[in-house]
């Protein structure tokens, strides 16, 4: 008979030795929300899940579980043929540890394979989630990358957490760039996606001195920043990096490369265009439409991103402020860790 475990328990599994975590729920709830580094074997197609949700509000529950069973029985090998491939340890989870949990585990449990099943699904992996964020212990610093757009934040990051500093990089929890054409190219994250990337995150670095993370608004995409880290972030250490504009230009252009989604970038354009000097808007928009994009994106800045930026950092004391003047993103990077090699001292 196969055994439950309980959230703690699949914790320390995973810390512990190789293992692998399976949900049995639809590809539409798994795409929704799911443990981090979990896999899908869905019990039930999305559509059989609603016909068999239909069954049990129409017919009862009986009449549900009956259809269910014919479901999942013609599936069989298929579904038992995809446990057989993982070799590590497994447990499987649903949305409650309610029936599509126990059948798998009971049909593998017959057929020889050993797995275990989360106590109480995804809903309590949700609810341990939601109490983390409404009662964080998150005691590191935070150092705060600003600057204007373009400025490669982003990028840095990137390079910073391969270096083997503790990074935040909220926009890839987010899946959006956290600007009006953020989203294009993406699928951006949901809340409930977010904040399991972010927990996930906050239990890593938790003894570190300091995280860095993006001076970023409290909200990214479809996502908001827990009110803790956004007060953190705001009461942070302000690295301001000043690129030249050309090489701010070049910055976007390499990330967002706008000529392989054209339509894409004229309609996100075209939903902030009124705020933009008349002449300059439309000449932006005709850059758009005729692929001058390196135009397009200079005039953006200095017209519309550089304006609010500039509003945007009064707000921070000058004690709380430093600038790194550099060449380009190179440049930034070696003065980002001269910065920290100080920090650390402090």
């Amino acid at each position: 008979m196969f055994q439950d475990i309980t959230l703690q328990d699949l914790f320390n599994k995973q810390h512990n030795e190789p293992h692998t975590v399976i949900d049995v729920r639809s590809p539409k709830e798994y795409y929704d929300a799911t443990i981090p580094g979990s896999i899908n074997i869905p019990v039930f197609s999305d559509d059989e899940r609603a016909e068999v949700g239909t069954l049990y509000k129409q017919v009862g529950k009986e009449a549900a579980k009956e259809r269910g069973l014919a479901i999942f029985s013609a599936k069989l090998p298929e579904f038992i043929a995809a446990f057989n491939q993982i070799e590590t340890p497994k447990t499987v989870f649903c949305w409650r540890g309610g029936m599509r949990s126990k059948t798998a585990a009971t049909v593998l449990d017959l057929m020889g394979l050993e797995v275990k099943r989360l106590t109480g699904g995804y809903r309590t992996y949700r609810q341990w989630i939601v109490s983390m964020l409404e009662n964080p212990e998150f005691k590191p610093e935070v150092l705060v990358l600003n600057g204007n757009t373009g400025s490669g934040k982003t990028a840095l990051l990137k390079q910073l957490s391969q270096k083997g500093y503790p990074v935040f990089d909220l926009e890839g929890m987010a899946s959006h760039r956290g600007s009006i054409f953020g989203q294009i190219g993406l699928v951006p994250s949901n809340q409930k996606k977010f904040e399991s990337l972010l927990v996930q995150k906050m239990l890593r670095y938790k003894d570190a001195p300091f995280v860095l993370l993006e001076g970023e608004s409290k909200r990214i995409g479809k996502v908001t920043i827990p009110e803790f880290l956004y007060d953190k972030k705001e009461q942070g250490m302000q690295l301001f990096i000043d690129l030249p504009l050309d090489e701010r230009v070049r910055n976007i252009l390499d990330d967002y490369q706008p000529w392989n989604s054209p339509d894409e970038y004229l309609e996100a354009f075209r939903l902030i265009k009124k705020r933009i000097h008349t002449p300059i808007a439309a000449e932006i928009d005709y850059d758009l439409q005729n692929g001058n994009y390196h135009n397009a994106i200079k005039l953006l800045l200095e017209y519309y991103y550089d304006p609010k930026y500039e509003h945007s950092a009064k707000q921070y004391p000058n004690g709380r402020k430093i600038h790194l003047q550099a060449t380009d993103t190179n440049d930034a990077l070696q003065q980002i860790e001269d910065e920290l090699t100080e920090a650390v001292k402090k």
